[in-house]
C-alpha cells in the first residue's frame, strides 16, 4: 500500500519506468482527443468541480487513462471526497501512476500523470481516508471507465 512518504519519494524521480511508452506529437493528440480531454490531459488543465457524473458513480469497474487506455484505478478504491472530482485511495499498482513535483499557482503539490503517455491526471494529497491517507484527486475527463 502506497503512503504519502512513498509518493514524495517517487515525485523526486523515484518512479519505475513503464514497460512501454506511447509517444505522439501535440498535433496527433489533438486529432484523436476531444477538445476538453486534450486541454486537461495534454495542457495540464482542470475541469470544473462537480462537472462530471463520474464523481457520483461508485459501481464496480476499472478506470483507464483517457488518452492511451493504461489501467490506473479500481472502483473499489474510489470514495466520496466532497471535492467535486473523482477520488481514489490507491492506484491499481505502485507503478500505475507517475508523480511530479508541482510548484505552479503558488503551491507545492504532487501532480499525477499516466506513466505510459504522460497525460496529466490530477494531483495526490495526504488528506485521504485510512489506511493509506491518500486522496488521488483525478479529473474525470482524464479517465475512461471500463465495465
Amino acid at each position: 500500500m502506497l503512503k504519502w512518504e512513498d509518493v514524495l519519494k517517487m515525485s523526486s524521480g523515484g518512479t519505475e519506468p513503464p514497460e512501454k511508452k506511447v509517444v505522439k506529437s501535440e498535433e496527433e493528440w489533438r486529432d484523436i482527443l476531444d477538445t476538453e480531454v486534450f486541454r486537461i490531459t495534454r495542457k495540464k488543465g482542470t475541469e470544473f468541480p462537480f462537472s462530471s457524473a463520474l464523481c457520483s458513480q461508485f459501481g464496480p469497474g476499472k478506470y483507464a487513462c483517457a488518452c492511451c487506455g493504461t489501467l490506473l484505478f479500481d472502483a473499489q478504491e474510489k470514495f466520496e471526497s466532497g471535492t467535486g472530482w473523482p477520488s481514489f485511495t490507491q492506484p491499481v499498482s505502485d507503478n500505475a501512476i507517475a508523480y511530479h513535483s508541482d510548484r505552479s499557482h503558488g503551491m507545492h503539490r504532487v501532480e499525477t500523470v499516466c506513466p505510459v503517455c504522460d497525460a496529466h491526471l490530477g494531483h495526490v494529497f495526504p488528506d485521504g481516508p485510512a489506511p493509506s491517507g491518500l486522496r488521488f484527486c483525478i479529473n474525470a475527463l482524464a479517465l475512461r471507465k471500463l465495465d
